[in-house]
């Protein structure tokens, strides 16, 4: 390991003589470098962004008439040379350092504004192997890393924001600060870290590789929070390069900021409610935390919500409401009837938009689309000393993949109502219970420490919402029991007969199934395996 050397302590106030400049992004690149010249800092850059410079009015060098090579190799080599990196790395006030760049001909490079080749973005648009390859950047992440090791004297920027920073504090006082100086550092590098996650993740993928032996993550800030789920727990929401839509890619049209249970509530419900073609039938998913409590088929979103609403009206207070189309005035006006968080939709009428305008503390998000339930991607969880990986569950039951085990075959209806069941107990957590009828829930049981109280307590749900309309039975009579899991008992399912489901789909695969079929069949049940778990931990 090398030891440190005795350097003389950094400034604290740099003026900068000359600025590297070499972007793929040129937003607001000509306004900058003009405020740059103004301010008589001389411009090096390379390629398209010398020549945006140039086709200005702005004096700029090109990186050629310091290193005295043209760009070659199509460009792959121009910046990867001693006198750039020497003079973005010599330390000014080490004799030894000034010697070296005084004997070589090496000036000194004091602001640096690199974004780099847009390598992300390349890939998120479906780039072939090749194009993604050519956009990954070596000189750019060269230079970042150099200028942000030696930040005693060189200020290092990734983005223009960073460089809006430095050109203020020029604009004050004619020099850079340290704090500013070390603050860009630690941003350029979060910035090549990410940067190489996002290359490292994308080659473990086009070669894959479910378990690479090295496993990055990275993301930008999207924003801080007063607090995680806790008021003693500090958070914040960071967005990763993924183009998958959600909470990340919504733009909120009112309320208060996002809490940390807020995103995580209303992911939940987008995921959920995203199981549900738009094209067929409307659907609604109430949320509470991050547990559906509600969630309907109707013909249109008014409908859906209301028979949503109806089977856990209590819970549903405060919770987050989830829709798969174009939010209208209609369910909007419904929706408000009760507190409400958040309300999240693909997109909304303005007379929508207008009824939430007059509930300043609600929430409402829309995401331009659906999440694919079926796309793959990657979910993990931090665990003491490290973290867990998985694929994203895009498991998707159909009537052809059900198996029907029991002497007495469902109806139509009795499929429709299992396949629906399933699908929304595999957004409930394990153990997770649900009943369901006509596209509704009826009773939903989750979060226990067996699957016989989940049915309880969905039987218990159901028989409550039945009473809070004033209906003469459960709703969970005539129902279609769902179980994210097979049933290692017959009691569960048992329960759920008790409570009024006529037809049961889970997964199978217990080794008391010969005995939990038996008392299916004993009780009139159908009973469909679908060989597929949606356990939700």
């Amino acid at each position: 390991m090398p030891a440190a050397p005795d350097f003389p302590p950094a400034p604290d106030k740099v003026a900068p003589k000359r600025a590297l400049i070499s972007v793929s992004d040129k937003t607001g690149l000509v306004d900058a470098a003009r405020t740059l010249a103004e301010l008589g800092v001389e411009l090096v850059s390379t390629g398209g962004t010398r020549a945006a410079i140039a086709e200005a009015g702005l004096p700029v060098k090109d990186i050629s008439e310091l290193t005295g090579f043209p760009e070659m190799m199509d460009g792959r080599v121009k910046t990867l040379h001693p006198v750039v990196h020497g003079g973005l790395l010599g330390v000014r006030d080490a004799a030894d350092h000034a010697k070296a760049m005084a004997e070589h001909g090496i000036g000194p490079i004091d602001i640096v504004y690199v974004n780099l080749y847009p390598f992300e973005a390349t890939v998120a648009k479906g780039g072939g192997f090749e194009a993604c390859v050519e956009n990954i950047d070596i000189g750019g992440p060269a230079m970042v890393r150099s200028a942000a090791k030696n930040h005693g004297y060189v200020a290092i920027c990734t983005e223009l924001s960073d460089l809006e920073e430095v050109l203020a504090e020029l604009k004050a006082d004619g020099a850079t600060s340290l704090s500013l100086r070390k603050r860009l550092a630690a941003r350029a590098y979060a910035r090549t870290a990410a940067y190489d996650a996002a290359i490292s993740a994308w080659f473990a993928r086009e070669l894959e590789e479910a378990a690479p032996t090295r496993r990055a993550f990275a993301g930008k800030l999207v924003q801080t929070m007063r607090y995680g789920e806790n008021p003693h727990q500090a958070a914040a929401f960071y967005a990763d390069e993924t183009p998958r839509t959600g909470v990340a890619t919504a733009r909120q049209l009112q309320g208060k900021a996002l809490s940390y249970n807020n995103i995580a509530d209303t992911d939940a419900a987008l995921e959920l409610v995203a199981e549900f073609d738009p094209a067929d039938r409307a659907a609604v998913a109430i949320i509470k935390h991050a547990n559906p409590c509600g969630v309907a088929l109707g013909a249109d979103l008014k409908a859906a919500y209301e028979r949503a609403l109806q089977c856990d009206p209590v819970s549903a207070f405060g919770g987050i409401v989830a829709v798969n189309r174009r939010l209208d005035a209609a369910a909007a006006r419904e929706i408000v009837k009760i507190f409400t968080e958040v309300v999240v939709a693909p997109e909304a009428d303005e007379d929508a938009i207008a009824v939430f305008a007059k509930k300043k503390d609600l929430r409402l998000l829309l995401t331009g689309g659906l999440p694919d339930p079926r796309a793959p991607g990657d979910l993990f969880r931090q665990v003491a000393g490290g973290f867990l990986v998985q694929g994203r569950d895009t498991a998707h039951v159909t009537a052809a993949d059900l198996k029907i085990v029991t002497q007495r075959q469902p109806t139509e209806a009795e499929v429709r109502d299992m396949l629906f069941a399933f699908t929304v107990a595999k957004h409930v957590k394990s153990n997770a219970i649900v009943y369901a009828r006509d596209g509704q829930t009826a009773g939903i049981g989750a979060g226990q420490m067996n699957r016989r109280d989940s049915a309880r307590i969905a039987a218990l749900r159901a028989a409550e919402a039945a009473e809070a309309a004033g209906l003469p039975h459960s709703l969970a009579k005539g129902s279609a029991c769902a179980s994210d899991a097979f049933f290692p008992f017959p009691d569960g399912l048992l329960q759920a007969a008790e409570a009024g489901a006529t037809a049961v789909i889970q997964p199978g695969g217990s080794i008391r199934d010969a005995e939990v079929i038996a008392a299916a069949d004993a009780a009139g049940l159908a009973m469909a395996f679908t060989g597929v778990r949606v356990f939700r931990h």
